[in-house]
């Protein structure tokens, strides 16, 4: 029950540090050697491109759950290895300490005072490069010769998206992974929090490099982005509903709700426009507006249009609501493992009395 909050706090304390191995990196070695012989077997057939998808698909999320079982009965089995092994495991599954990370290097590399609108276009000698080559990390978009607006622009949304992607989707399986443990008999053996965890982010992972619109991709991955929507879509519904409570105003929950699903719902993903929307509602700040892409230009939905444009202090405001609304999440999951816990335990001394 302690399990998931000490690694969202450990999460917090250590992040991902680079020179660890991280589960992902296996994740994305196991798809980048069954890429080439899948599209050796399709070819450019649709057909057999969703199928070689959907095989890569069932191969990873399977087998990344099945290891994080593996972990969750070695620590049964063997707890003074399996514990710290299970602890690490969960929080790496959590993206809060590195994504605020990335999100404050690009803030940080700002210049000191504002520029006048205008007044950098690019060049090796432009003060806002810097922050242009740390937002080049963490965005899909082109960043060359961005302005301070859009630069800050695109922190904001990052934080506000990636949020759900990186953090909340992975803790609401994981909770759902504790309170699966939490009502079933302790001999059934079923999958736990990293199980599910680990499960969540093979798909995550899936979406991240196999699903483009482009070329063969367009069709070998679909299957992984369309399980990866299905994992965030009731995470990304229930952030926009208690998102209102981290930030103080629980008599507007209703009102921000409705708005981030309205607004949202323009969005071409059905997730990133509804977590985009929920915390520009929530923080008071315009997101949206006109991208540039390797593809071309993209119009993106503007989500609370009459809140000013981002600021340092609205991305400050973003990575802040992320900490609290973490902390909620905790305090209410904790409660309810608590509390169906010790309810099959009743169930149980019922049965056996």
């Amino acid at each position: 029950m302690l399990l998931v909050p000490a690694a969202a706090a450990l999460d917090r304390l250590v992040g991902d540090p680079q020179t660890w191995f991280h589960p992902v990196q296996a994740m994305g070695a196991v798809i980048g050697s069954l890429r080439g012989p899948a599209e050796a077997w399709a070819g450019d057939r649709p057909v057999r491109l969703r199928l070689a998808g959907l095989a890569i698909t069932l191969v990873l999320v399977l087998g990344s759950g099945a290891a994080g079982w593996g972990v969750e009965r070695l620590a049964v089995i063997l707890p003074v290895l399996g514990l710290p092994l299970l602890l690490l495991g969960l929080a790496s599954a959590l993206a809060g300490r590195s994504l605020e990370q990335a999100v404050e290097a690009v803030v940080a590399a700002l210049p000191a005072t504002s520029l006048p609108s205008g007044a950098s276009t690019g060049g090796s000698g432009d003060p806002l490069e810097p922050a242009r080559e740390r937002l080049r990390w963490i965005v899909g978009r082109e960043v060359d010769g961005l302005p301070e607006g859009e630069l800050l622009r695109a922190a904001a949304e990052t934080a506000a998206e990636n949020a759900v992607d990186g953090l909340f989707a992975p803790l609401f399986w994981m909770l759902m992974g504790a309170l699966l443990l939490a009502a079933a008999p302790a001999e059934a053996g079923w999958p736990g929090p990293l199980a599910l965890a680990w499960a969540f982010k093979a798909a995550s992972t899936l979406d991240s490099m196999l699903g483009y619109r482009h070329g063969r991709l367009r069709w070998l991955g679909t299957a992984g982005a369309r399980l990866d929507d299905l994992l965030v879509w009731l995470p990304a519904r229930l952030v926009a509903l208690s998102l209102p409570l981290a930030a103080g105003r629980p008599g507007a929950t209703g009102s921000l709700w409705r708005a981030a699903l309205a607004e949202g719902a323009s969005d071409p993903s059905p997730n990133a426009g509804v977590s985009q929307a929920a915390f520009a509602q929530a923080a008071t700040v315009r997101l949206g507006g006109l991208n540039r892409y390797a593809s071309g230009w993209r119009q993106k939905p503007i989500l609370a249009a009459s809140a000013p444009a981002p600021d340092q202090q609205a991305v400050a405001r973003i990575l802040a609501l992320s900490r609290r609304l973490e902390l909620l999440w905790l305090l209410v999951g904790t409660a309810l493992v608590a509390a169906v816990s010790a309810l099959a335990a009743l169930a149980d001394r019922g049965t056996v009395q």
